[in-house]
């Protein structure tokens, strides 16, 4: 391919989603809104990785999948591995790590287990949980598990679930990626012109009242309800990434603990996650059913 036609056509790709972002946008009917977005693409193993998104890789700290997202929607793209995820959940859930795996995770140190160092006192002699104790129930149950050096906020925490039995039952139903076949994630935005790349998922973080009107743009196309599965925790990466990529539906979550105490999602926002193949419906959909459904004037749309 010539440097041109190259140019050309990482130009038309990228041009294509921020069309689709406008068009969709602009079919609200409200002027100066913006819903933040988060294009989502997965790098199986044996996959080709760009150079030039190496750079995007986090220096010298993890990242949470959560604040992945939230840092490419804000424009600032992000690059995980194995190496650079800061929460070993989210990397059990897209694929980058075998949930069974009974060792724990090589340096460096992340986000979310260094949280429990900090509150359980141990300093150098904690050691954090491996990915088969998160599958197993027992981080998330650390109460009941008698292991309260995985705690997050002090002796008093109750952890997530009551006992190991319900937080076992709750992952099972989590959506994982297993198995562990994905080498990297990369979040990127509107702003993102380095290079071609179609999305598996597209992650829009949202208002209710903006909700209401992509669900019904949706329908609008098709007829189909939309079936939201969500949890209390991995919401960003079993939720709003692995089940669309998964399933190949729409799925709506709200943000969990991670996403709202590390990430800093607000207090009226929710997400609700795309596959890339359904994106151009609900576009298509909000544009033809514009003046059946007319946003603006939505109590809180302009707000």
């Amino acid at each position: 391919m010539s440097d041109l036609h190259h140019l050309r056509f990482k130009i038309c790709a990228m041009t294509n989603i921020r069309r689709q972002y406008k068009k969709m946008i602009d079919a609200m009917g409200v002027e100066g809104l913006e819903i933040p977005v988060t294009y989502v693409k997965l790098f199986h193993q044996g996959d080709l990785l760009p150079v030039s998104l190496i750079k995007y890789y986090p220096i010298e700290e993890t990242l949470t999948s959560c604040q992945a997202l939230r840092h490419a929607s804000q424009g600032h793209p992000v690059l995980l591995n194995l190496d650079t995820i800061g929460c070993i959940a989210a990397a059990i859930s897209l694929g980058l790590v075998d949930q069974h795996r009974d060792t724990a995770l090589d340096l460096p140190p992340r986000l979310y287990t260094n949280l429990m160092s900090e509150q359980s006192g141990l300093d150098h002699r904690f050691s954090p949980p491996s990915p088969n104790e998160f599958t197993s129930g027992h981080v998330y149950a650390c109460r009941d598990a008698g292991k309260p050096e995985y705690c997050l906020f002090g002796p008093e925490d109750s952890g997530r679930f009551k006992n190991i039995e319900t937080a076992r039952f709750a992952i099972d139903q989590m959506a994982v990626i297993q198995p562990a076949v994905v080498k990297s994630i990369f979040f990127f935005s509107n702003n993102f012109e380095d290079e071609e790349l179609v999305p598996d998922v597209v992650v829009f973080n949202v208002r209710p009242v903006e909700l209401t009107r992509i669900i019904q743009a949706y329908q609008f196309m098709t007829g189909q309800r939309v079936s939201a599965s969500m949890g209390a925790l991995r919401v960003v990466p079993s939720d709003l990434i692995a089940w669309p990529y998964l399933n190949q539906e729409i799925n709506i979550s709200t943000y969990c603990l991670g996403a709202r105490l590390l990430a800093g999602f607000e207090g009226d926002r929710l997400g609700i996650g795309i596959p890339y193949r359904k994106f151009d419906l609900v576009v298509g959909g909000m544009e033809r059913s514009k003046t059946g459904y007319p946003f603006d004037r939505y109590p809180g749309a302009s707000s």
